[in-house]
């Protein structure tokens, strides 16, 4: 399975530099009779440089399998995921970085991933665990690659889509890189305002959709107080992040 994932009102300097896009190419699922390809899918995310060679983002993301519904009848059966490629892509950069899974959380939808980041020279976002970080009312930044490699090539325009196409095959790993070679990898930037605060949860209304998971949500003063982890779908005011403090425990040296 291949997995793609990247990574501003109220911005840090160069906040959207160190977002990454990461592409995860997986192989879902193995077959259990016969002989045949193995069945390959490709997913992508957000995520964030939270220090030396560590990227945060979401479990979900990192194991696109995790909690989904779609995938269970399917593993029911026997059949088993594991991940074939991992790879962060940035702005400005020149290849994408091969990562992996470092730490997964156990208490919210949070994964740490590692890879040599040591070339980038990105600055890392400062953030605010405390509890009083988020408040009802108060104004964020959604930062984050919806809808992964659809929004990019729509801000393309349909010329270079079709140079990219011609150029790719349109294999997705191939379309990434043709991207970053360009220099069109950019994260989408959204307003918006926090909704309420509960205990394992900010809901805001700044929009994002699939492909924004992962992303970082940064208040007025520049700092990161959640990552994005879920949509209601049909209702624009309702996404949801988790409270940076829960990325605390992966953090640690």
């Amino acid at each position: 399975m291949r997995r793609a994932f990247a990574f501003s009102m109220y911005r840090s300097p160069s906040s959207t530099e160190l977002l990454a896009a990461l592409c995860v190419t997986a192989d879902p699922v193995y077959t259990l009779e016969g002989r045949a390809p193995e069945v390959r899918a490709d997913f992508f995310g957000t995520g964030f440089i939270v220090g030396k060679g560590r990227i945060l983002t979401n479990h979900h993301v990192a194991q696109p399998w995790w909690k989904n519904d779609e995938l269970a009848a399917v593993f029911s059966q026997g059949l088993n995921p594991s991940i074939a490629d991992l790879t962060a892509y940035f702005p400005d950069a020149t290849a994408g970085v091969p990562v992996s899974i470092s730490e997964i959380s156990e208490e919210a939808d949070l994964a740490v991933l590692k890879g040599d980041l040591s070339g980038l020279k990105k600055p890392i976002l400062k953030m605010d665990a405390r509890k009083e970080a988020a408040v009802s009312g108060q104004p964020l930044v959604s930062l984050g690659y919806a809808t992964g490699i659809s929004a990019i090539l729509a801000r393309a325009g349909e010329d270079v889509v079709n140079e990219i196409a011609k150029a790719t095959g349109g294999k997705p790993k191939e379309v990434v890189n043709e991207l970053l070679r360009r220099k069109l990898i950019r994260p989408l930037v959204t307003q918006g305002h926090i909704g309420d605060v509960l205990p394992d949860k900010i809901v805001y209304d700044a929009q994002t959709t699939s492909g924004g998971s992962g992303g970082p949500l940064i208040n007025r003063d520049g700092e990161v107080i959640g990552v994005t982890f879920a949509v209601v779908k049909g209702f624009g005011g309702s996404n949801f992040g988790v409270p940076i403090r829960f990325a605390q425990p992966l953090l640690k040296p």
